[in-house]
């Protein structure tokens, strides 16, 4: 379990894991320049003809799309800055006309696109198609729909037809309260208060479930019905991806003073004592010796306090991807802390899976994670144990024992299983070199072995076998003492450790003081 929900748990009303936004992402063979070539082949057209039949198309496009919104009696309007916050007015219009299901209003507004351009190429003298940037009327459809409830979808109406979809999960889980009959506390998309959470969770959990392809490829038809005469003689459908994902967890205090007291010192802990490092940890990514990220290629990291109207927020980033923690909610039934991942960049990731296109099974390996839905399982395990490792780290917060208290039993000389095992200096340069190396976040998950402790505490390779079992024999002693003294835990049938839930407690607070200067240190005197 996540330390800090273990630690809190007696003053929660309850933990709630899922996504929270979702941005996907629709596309055609029209997107390549040969499925647009043939797209013109299979309608007989030439590349001097793409001019006046995409203008043709595009104008189509955009009465069929509207014209489902204007046969609903739903307003229609034309924005013509982009300062307008879109969701917003549609929610104010969903509030005022009282929209409990079906459209609620279209928006549109001319923004830049990825489109084509046919051009002369003087070095052939002829005409050739090429990408490009141009301008173009896109349309925001909003729905209060039977499943996802509040939701979003936006068409480009010009080629290739691009539809990004959006949804919000804790939105798509108040849809799916009310349908189970369970009674909610909501603040925007947060809830304070559940009658059931393990329920409420359950049905968290079977939003992964759902079939994804099945339930846009509808949203699609409704959001661009012309769409199905674009396909008459050149047969396609929509590869769907998912641009971006928020993965957030909801750690739901009962004592909204609990809270409000514990937050600024999680804020402290955030900014003051996690290293980038740290974050590389938190993301599963193995560190090298000089604290980067291991691999060829080296992604920024950086992390960030921003003060907003309604509190603080820490953010630590890795590349496109972060890590969020802010306090977002309060009311009398309860208050809501949310650590929350957004991944954007999944190349960042590994997914066990055969080479795209093999379906054999034994052919099975650890390769880039994609941003298909054939991944997304991948995707939201890979978010709940970065903010299960990030919810340990946190966990080191605020603690009543004294690090004197924690360190005491250390320090002194143990039996076990008979015999007798020296005392822990975690102050000591080997001891304390031992300790921060057994705490790294890359083994959390799987846990470290041997020869891990024997790459980090050494500088070199061994010279030879006799030494490399010598080394092999001082780690095994090593990890004995740990054993001892309970900060680690050997996983059942293997060769591998695991920090104890007391050991991470223990650790935390020994390396959080280890960083922490004079004048922190005064300052808390």
């Amino acid at each position: 379990m996540n330390e800090f929900i273990a630690r809190y748990q007696q003053q929660l009303n309850g933990v709630l894991t899922g996504f929270d936004r979702l941005v996907f992402r629709g596309t055609l063979g029209l997107n390549h320049e040969n499925g647009l070539k043939g797209y013109l082949w299979a309608n007989r057209l030439g590349l001097k003809d793409f001019g006046s039949h995409a203008e043709q198309v595009s104008r189509k496009v955009k009465e069929a799309s509207l014209e489902i919104v204007k046969a609903a009696g739903r307003p229609i309007q034309y924005l013509n800055s982009g300062k307008y916050d879109k969701q917003e007015l549609a929610r104010k219009i969903a509030a005022a006309d009282g929209i409990r299901s079906g459209p609620i209003c279209a928006l549109t507004a001319v923004e830049l696109c990825s489109s084509y351009a046919v051009r002369g190429d003087r070095s052939s003298a002829r005409i050739k198609l090429e990408r490009a940037s141009r301008k173009c009327l896109f349309i925001y459809q909003y729905w209060m729909h039977p499943v996802f409830g509040f939701m979003s979808a936006r068409l480009q109406t010009w080629f290739p037809f691009p539809i990004h979809i959006y949804l919000n999960g804790r939105a798509w889980l108040a849809q799916q309260l009310e349908q189970d009959g369970l009674a909610y506390r909501r603040h925007d998309n947060c809830f304070t208060w559940i009658e059931d959470f393990a329920r409420a969770q359950q049905l968290l959990d079977a939003q992964l479930t759902t079939a994804w392809s099945e339930s846009f490829d509808t949203v699609a038809l409704q959001l661009h019905p012309y769409f199905q005469h674009l396909r008459r003689n050149y047969p396609m459908n929509y590869y769907w991806t998912c641009q971006d994902s928020e993965w957030a967890m909801d750690i739901v205090f009962r004592d909204r003073q609990q809270l409000q007291r514990l937050y600024p010192q999680l804020v402290h802990l955030g900014m003051t004592s996690f290293s980038s490092p740290d974050v590389l940890r938190f993301m599963g990514k193995r560190v090298t010796r000089q604290g980067t990220a291991m691999g060829r290629h080296e992604v920024p990291v950086s992390s960030d306090l921003k003060v907003r109207p309604n509190g603080v927020r820490i953010k630590h980033r890795l590349g496109a991807n972060s890590i969020k923690l802010y306090d977002k909610a309060y009311d009398e039934l309860g208050a809501v802390l949310r650590p929350e991942i957004t991944i954007t960049d999944t190349t960042l990731f590994r997914v066990y899976r055969p080479k795209n296109g093999d379906s054999d099974v034994s052919h099975l390996q650890w390769r880039v994670m994609r941003r298909g839905l054939a991944d997304l399982h991948r995707r939201a395990e890979v978010s709940q144990k970065a903010l299960d490792c990030y919810g340990d780290a946190l966990a080191a917060v605020d603690d009543s024992t004294t690090l004197q208290e924690l360190t005491a039993q250390l320090e002194r000389r143990v039996r076990w299983h008979g015999r007798p095992v020296r005392a822990l200096h975690p102050f000591a340069p080997e001891d304390h070199a031992l300790l921060r190396a057994v705490n790294r976040g890359e083994f959390a998950i799987n846990g470290l072995r041997n020869k891990d402790l024997q790459q980090l505490l050494y500088d070199r390779s061994a010279a030879t076998p006799a030494d490399k079992r010598r080394r092999s024999a001082a780690i095994s002693r090593k990890l004995r003492m740990l054993r001892a003294h309970g900060l680690i835990h050997k996983l059942p049938h293997t060769h591998r450790y695991r920090v104890s839930q007391r050991g991470r407690l223990v650790l935390n607070a020994i390396l959080a003081a280890h960083r922490a200067t004079t004048q922190q240190l005064t300052a808390v005197a």
